[in-house]
């Protein structure tokens, strides 16, 4: 038997990434989110939700630009750190023994210790309700060579062991169940 709930938002797990931003080292900041995501992949686009009280949504709002740091188990403590401490009280990068990069094409920083950067350029701030909705362009990724099979050149995110979020509390990933199409691929006789 299932219950009847009010409306809510449980499409869970989701990723939970640090998004850094800012134009110069004197404002740079880290703020941790789960609501994010893909938009489009031609051209590439993504999406960020920050609530406006948020210490970071002004940077981000008066740069438009910020940075997707995939995170790990190795980041989770600083993951949630960046998410409950205000950047206005903390230099979160400082805190957490985090190295500020330089991204390739956008002003904002990149997070070193993450293995994927992904570099966006707000196009479009949708008013929500509690939350804005940043739509950004994906205009570059930076990809730690030490996760880029060599064989295939296609880049391991699992071997670096992500972390997901789902209705508050952290979790690592699982084990691998199937790839895209295998419940349709013919068995080799």
């Amino acid at each position: 038997m299932k219950q009847d709930w009010k409306p809510g938002t449980l499409i869970y797990p989701l990723p939970a990434a640090m998004i850094s931003c800012g134009c110069t080292a004197e404002e740079y900041n880290i703020i941790t989110l789960s609501w994010l995501g893909t938009i489009c992949t031609n051209p590439p686009m993504c999406y960020i939700s920050v609530r406006p009280e948020r210490y970071s949504y002004e940077i981000i709002k008066r740069n438009m630009e910020f940075v997707i740091n995939i995170t790990t188990q190795e980041l989770a403590y600083a993951t949630d750190w960046c998410g409950v401490k205000s950047g206005k009280d903390f230099n979160k990068f400082a805190d957490m023994g985090l190295t500020a990069g330089k991204a390739s094409i956008v002003q904002a920083p990149v997070i070193e210790e993450s293995p994927l950067n992904i570099e966006c350029r707000v196009r479009e701030i949708l008013s929500l309700g509690s939350h804005d909705m940043f739509i950004a362009d994906v205009v570059n990724v930076k990809a730690d060579e030490k996760y880029i099979n060599a064989e295939t050149g296609k880049f391991s995110l699992e071997d670096a062991n992500p972390i997901a979020y789902s209705h508050g509390q952290y979790y690592e990933l699982g084990n691998k169940i199937g790839g895209f199409g295998w419940s349709v691929k013919k068995k080799k006789s």
